[in-house]
């Protein structure tokens, strides 16, 4: 897990890397699945989520996010609880591919332990991930068209939204935590 460390003067030190990186460099990690920890190097602190923030407030103001303005006026108005909602809606989106893959790998230990056969092993894959085929009489090309003539977002779409969300949360928690502190 590469682990960032923040200075006062903002700079942010990769430290398995020993450099210097940007909050895109950081951006990219991330893309590609590393587990990134911030911390601010004077106090210690996980500053993780306020980074994240950060990085998807670069991104919106740069004109690259999906999320529209009034999703933010609502996320402030309403604080974490129109997280949560949002999140609650994606979760069942999001966790079909995981369900799939751990049915996969279950079945391919029992077709490795000999309990079942491969063409038995392909046969129970088929049946217990049908819900992800392409409806009777459809081609993958007019999924896609469907998709797009609908603006529906994408699995990598909702991934990300669900990526910014918590990142979002966590932000707030942190923002509600330090108004409740009596100054």
């Amino acid at each position: 897990m590469p682990v960032i460390k923040r200075y006062a003067n903002r700079k942010l030190y990769d430290t398995q890397a020993k450099r210097y990186v940007t909050l895109e460099a950081i951006a990219e990690m991330i893309r590609r699945g590393a587990d990134v920890r911030v911390l601010d190097h004077a106090s210690g602190d996980d500053i993780t989520a306020q980074v994240q923030a950060q990085i998807i407030f670069e991104q919106e103001k740069r004109g690259g996010g999906l999320l529209p303005r009034t999703l933010f006026t609502d996320l402030i108005q309403t604080g974490s609880e129109k997280l949560n909602e949002l999140r609650q809606a994606l979760t069942p989106a999001l966790a079909r591919p995981l369900v799939d893959a751990e049915i996969e790998r279950r079945l391919a230990r029992l077709v490795e332990r000999g309990d079942l056969t491969e063409k038995e092993g392909r046969r129970l894959l088929e049946l217990l991930t049908a819900a992800d085929e392409t409806p009777p009489g459809f081609t993958d090309a007019d999924v896609e068209r469907v998709i797009l003539e609908r603006s529906l977002p994408s699995r990598k779409d909702l991934e990300r939204i669900t990526r910014r969300i918590d990142t979002l949360q966590a932000e707030l928690d942190q923002l509600m935590r330090g108004r409740a502190k009596p100054q």
